[in-house]
């Protein structure tokens, strides 16, 4: 009997990107389904799939349900074993893919989400925190091809998807990632160059322009 396999998303979630990603890198098909965030509608079935936040990406596998995208990557990686190893198999490696991605979900996203959200020097210092969590994650890659080392993995997933936002943060706040932390870029490009991260991650322009119609409901054009 064939796995049934849905996923409950919204096209321009990082998060259930990440989903998209791991997905794809193990070949597995699925039945997409897209939730009305923007007009914050939420489906009966993800209220039943996930009633205790309420929110995507949430993977039916076989009619049940798993939540939150790093705990949905990991549950991909360990049913789907045969294909693309995602996380380190190591020990020591396995738990510091875990406590980077784990940062990127505590860091990342709060500094992101204000440099289109706020203004002045709210948006300022956003910027700067921002860029300062990149430059930690570079850091991490150091000179490797990805973080995990020679193969695309956990953490390159768990960090992958926020790349089609960046065109959106730079244009809000008015700065260059690049210039800033040229080899994260550099590793982002190589990263594109997959089919399984090329095709599953939103168009940067969309994504823009769901930021500014977001902007204008907050006054923070």
């Amino acid at each position: 009997m064939a796995d049934e396999v849905v996923l409950l998303d919204y096209w321009a979630s990082m998060f259930g990107m990440r989903a998209r990603v791991a997905l794809a890198e193990k070949g597995v098909k699925y039945e997409y389904r897209e939730e009305d965030l923007r007009n914050k509608i939420k489906s009966q079935l993800l209220l039943q799939m996930n009633p205790v936040h309420k929110k995507i990406p949430v993977l039916i596998h076989n009619g049940k349900p798993v939540s939150e995208s790093l705990i949905i990557v990991q549950y991909i990686d360990e049913v789907w074993r045969d294909k693309a190893p995602l996380l380190p198999s190591e020990p020591y490696q396995k738990a510091h893919s875990r406590f980077w991605a784990d940062f990127i979900d505590k860091k990342l996203y709060d500094a992101c989400s204000k440099i289109w959200s706020t203004k002045g020097e709210e948006r300022e210092a956003a910027k700067k925190d921002f860029i300062e969590i990149l430059k930690q994650l570079e850091g991490q890659l150091g000179d490797k091809p990805y973080f995990e080392g020679e193969k695309f993995g956990f953490l390159d997933i768990a960090l992958i998807t926020f790349y089609c936002w960046f065109h959106a943060f730079e244009t809000c706040g008015n700065f260059s990632i690049e210039a800033e932390c040229p080899k994260l870029i550099a590793w982002a490009k190589r990263c594109m160059q997959r089919e399984s991260v090329s095709r599953s991650l939103a168009d940067e322009k969309k994504v823009y322009e769901l930021v500014l119609g977001v902007q204008k409901m907050l006054g923070v054009e």
